[in-house]
């Protein structure tokens, strides 16, 4: 461990690093960490990097980036302004297959101070072009195969999509002096204060707004990634607009609604963390859902909501579970306008529904459309903007796979 003296400096770069390399720390993590190296003998490394581990890493994939991280870090605090600290973490002696993350934190690593680079004016037209090249193909790239950098610019152009829902009639009605619907309680109530003569009619106009958007997502083993990208869609999204409800599931339901209307990401997040305490772990799609139909549904499935179900439909069960399956499936169906399932499988050209799971929703939902990359996400703002299409018999796999 370094000296007393530079510790607290250390620790504060240690936990940027960590959050560029994708990991929730916050000040809350901070502090708690500053503390627990209070309560250690500073001198034996395994107390320190545990004490730290329990108070950073909330998510057990995570626990291998940490680690990687930790013996980097520690051993010199200034690898990460040097090219060495990359050739450590690929060229050292590594595990078999690189921790999860391990890319990202080669970048959080070589990334942290960049060297100061002269400009060159005669290629600002070829590095435009490049810079058009490069978010083209950022769109374009999955979600799982992306690195830090990658990452954050990705989030900045999904934090920048808007989502105009089509408005529909609500069962109210307002004021309106060209409204088509007479309004007769009105008429009388002005015609009294006018001596009892009806002068004019008042007319008043249904009210239109947008349906409620739910989104359902899974947070299992196989969807952590995309569920930690898309959760930064959600959350621009709940902060753009009203009756936004959101809600995540891997082996139990949890209703994440109120920590993703915090404006700030990073707050809302770490919320996020302590909330749910089964991500990146197995999933129970069926029990899932029949728990929303029952506890949630006729609160937010209401004046035609658009449901977003965000799941690969991997799941495992006996015939009970399908059956469980195919009924809250079914009924959630039943409960909203539309209801959009989201599968980052899609992204394979030659898929097709062989898991049981995926065969048991698949005739039940409105559509099926792929959400691994940006560009999925932007033709997904761009069905959403546009009217309902009309319910097919079986669910559709957008792209024109059937």
């Amino acid at each position: 461990m370094p000296k007393a003296g530079t510790l607290a400096a250390n620790l504060l770069g240690f936990g940027r690093l960590l959050r560029r390399a994708g990991l929730l720390v916050g000040p809350a993590e901070m502090l708690a960490g500053a503390e627990a190296l209070t309560r250690i003998d500073l001198a034996d490394r395994r107390q320190a990097q545990a004490a730290l581990r329990a108070t950073l890493v909330h998510r057990q994939e995570h626990q291998h980036l940490f680690d990687h991280a930790f013996r980097l870090w520690w051993r010199d605090p200034e690898a990460g302004r040097h090219a060495a600290a990359m050739d450590a973490l690929s060229q050292g002696q590594p595990p078999p297959r690189p921790p999860p993350g391990g890319r990202r934190l080669a970048e959080a690593l070589g990334g942290q101070a960049p060297p100061p680079q002269p400009p060159r004016a005669p290629e600002r037209e070829v590095d435009a072009s490049l810079t058009v090249s490069a978010a083209e193909a950022l769109a374009r790239m999955d979600f799982e195969a992306m690195g830090a950098a990658e990452l954050a610019a990705a989030r900045g152009e999904i934090r920048r999509l808007s989502l105009p829902l089509d408005h529909r009639p609500t069962r109210r009605f307002r004021p309106d002096p060209a409204g088509p619907r007479a309004d007769l309680r009105a008429t009388l109530r002005h015609a009294m204060r006018q001596g009892g003569e009806v002068l004019e009619l008042r007319h008043t106009r249904r009210v239109e707004r947008p349906p409620p958007l739910v989104a359902i997502c899974d947070i299992s083993g196989s969807m952590a990634r995309y569920a930690q990208v898309l959760l930064h869609f959600l959350h621009a999204v709940t902060n753009d607009r009203d009756r936004v409800s959101t809600f995540l599931f891997g082996t139990r339901l949890t209703n994440i609604t109120r920590p993703l209307r915090h404006r700030d990401a990073e707050v809302a997040f770490e919320m996020v963390s302590h909330l749910v305490p089964d991500w990146s772990g197995g999933t129970r799609i069926g029990e899932a859902l029949d728990l929303f139909n029952r506890q949630w549904g006729r609160r937010v499935l209401g004046q035609g909501a658009v449901v977003l179900l965000i799941t690969d439909g991997l799941e495992r069960g006996d015939a009970a579970d399908l059956a469980r399956l195919a009924a809250a499936t079914e009924r959630l169906r039943n409960s909203c306008r539309r209801l959009i399932w989201l599968n980052p499988l899609l992204r394979y050209a030659g898929f097709q529904p062989r898991s049981q799971g995926i065969r048991t929703m698949l005739p039940l939902v409105h559509e099926h459309r792929p959400v691994h990359n940006i560009e999925s996400l932007r033709a997904l703002v761009r069905t959403l903007s546009g009217p309902a299409p009309r319910p097919a018999a079986t669910g559709t796999l957008s792209g024109g796979l059937r």
